[in-house]
């Protein structure tokens, strides 16, 4: 009876899972429209587009710790509510300062959810092979919902308003609502230490400033702002570590780091989430400027990337039952690394298929990582500390999705002004540029300009096959992880207090 109530807790659970994960991909088809709307800069659509993200990758440490300390399912109900009022607020604004704070406190909502979930998953299901299995489908819910973001999107911007894009997460969450307090169990920990604030405020600048200054060295001509933020976020990030090495209750343990198999499962979630973010970027924007695909097509096109996640998660534990979970994990990694190479050759007539076949491969391949390396992760810890490691597996994902944004970014935005000569800075500039030119000119101006994105696509497949080959080597020579005895506190009648 209490394991039939444990699987019905975790569908409740895949709600929020699913949700987080459209709402962060969802946007980027309904940008452009709800943008002419509201009369958005430049500036303003990248706050729009970037300040979710941020605020879910600065906080969900906080929240990890914070749902340690209340109780996970009642952070997890705070966070859901605050995010379906969020959302009505998101579709109804009425202009760009209004939709950048909503997203901002959206993205504080959501980072409630994501180690809430995990951290509850984790609990409920105490023999490994169902855990496993919980944790599996918990990751297939995560990229499956960020696959399925821009179809749903896609279709809800062909039938409503910009604003139907947010309030599909409402229906969801009133749901999580009413079925929460029935199925799933409170778990707190009495040794979960106090919120240290000074420690969330330092953890938030840095993270805001680094990610902020590494994405603004894309686009700006002069880099003296972004290489400043870049200085002052890691000397803020310096004084965030010395201050959790002297705490007694940190926000942040990084005692958790002397953990090899722990270390290293977070290593390879930050550098998978840099290579799959960085390549994403680049193939989204291949099918819609060099093969000419709209953006609705190019979202369905995309689907394998998330899709392929999905499928690889949800095989990770019967691979872990026939190989070592770090053999599994390692095979994975050396699959992904193939599918990379995929990139580096797409060319002419078979440069559809090529990036369709090469983004699945890859993808496919990270599913072990994200499924069994997140329970190498939450099971290296002892039970009461479970929401702080599964925020710092969060915020592994989350980090490194920013940094691929950003540095492979970086690396192909150089790639490309080289290949030009440095007559153009951007395809999209160079696509807005070829409207006006005479048609001989503008098919020049065309053709040289997807010939060097397409060559900057066939660069970050390389670097992202060089991270996965090295992540498959890393994972090869750690440790197993010591086993821990339960200690925490469980209430699985779901007291309230």
């Amino acid at each position: 009876m209490r394991t039939n109530r444990a699987w019905l807790g975790l569908v409740v659970l895949m709600l929020p899972t699913l949700l987080v994960a459209m709402d962060m991909t969802a946007l980027l088809l309904a940008l452009p429209r709800l943008s002419a709307d509201l009369g958005a800069t430049n500036v303003q659509q990248l706050w729009i587009s970037d300040s979710y993200g941020l605020m879910v990758a600065g906080l969900v440490i906080t929240m990890g710790t914070l749902g340690d300390r209340i109780g996970r399912r009642r952070l997890l109900m705070i966070g859901g509510g605050a995010f379906a009022v969020l959302s009505v607020v998101a579709a109804f604004a009425v202009s760009p300062l209004m939709l950048i704070i909503a997203r901002a406190l959206l993205g504080i909502a959501g980072a409630t959810l994501a180690p809430s979930t995990l951290a509850l998953i984790t609990n409920m299901f105490r023999d490994e092979r169902q855990r496993g299995q919980a944790i599996a489908i918990w990751a297939t819910c995560q990229f499956t919902g960020g696959a399925l973001g821009p179809v749903l999107a896609g279709f809800l911007l062909q039938h409503f308003w910009w604003g139907s894009v947010f309030l599909a997460a409402v229906p969801a969450m009133a749901l999580l609502l009413l079925a929460g307090p029935l199925l799933l169990p409170e778990f707190r920990s009495d040794q979960a230490g106090r919120l240290d604030l000074t420690s969330v405020g330092l953890s938030l600048v840095a993270v805001l400033l680094m990610v902020y200054g590494i994405k603004q060295l894309v686009v700006e001509s002069m880099p003296v702002v972004p290489a400043a933020a870049l200085v002052v976020g890691a000397a803020i990030g310096f004084l965030f570590v010395r201050r959790q090495l002297r705490l007694e209750a940190p926000l942040l343990d990084l005692r958790l780091f002397r953990n090899r198999p722990f270390t290293a499962v977070l290593v390879g979630l930050v550098f998978a989430g840099v290579a799959m973010a960085g390549t994403g970027l680049l193939v989204t924007q291949y099918l819609q400027s060099v093969l000419g695909f709209s953006p609705v097509a190019s979202a369905v096109l995309f689907a394998p990337m998330g899709l392929g996640v999905a499928v690889g998660t949800m095989a990770a534990p019967a691979l872990a039952r026939r190989m070592k979970q770090t053999t599994a994990i390692a095979g994975g990694l050396a699959g992904s690394a193939l599918g990379s190479l995929l990139l580096v050759v797409v060319h002419g007539a078979l440069a559809l298929p090529l990036v369709m076949i090469g983004i699945a491969v890859l993808a496919l391949g990270t599913g072990p990582l994200f499924a069994l390396g997140t329970g190498l992760v939450v099971g290296s810890v002892p039970p009461e500390r479970a929401g702080s490691a599964a925020s710092m597996s969060e915020t592994g994902n989350y980090f490194g999705g920013s940094l691929g944004f950003a540095l492979l970014g970086v690396v192909a935005a150089v790639v490309y002004r080289s290949r030009t000569d440095g007559t153009s800075d951007s395809l999209a500039g160079a696509v807005a540029a070829s409207r006006h030119l005479p048609a001989d000119q503008s098919a020049e101006l065309l053709h040289t300009a997807r010939e060097a994105f397409t060559f900057s696509l066939h660069v970050t497949g390389l670097v992202a096959a060089v991270i996965f080959a090295g992540l498959a080597v890393l994972i090869l020579t750690m440790r197993p992880a010591a086993r821990t005895a339960p200690t925490v506190r469980l209430d699985y009648e779901a007291t309230r207090s």
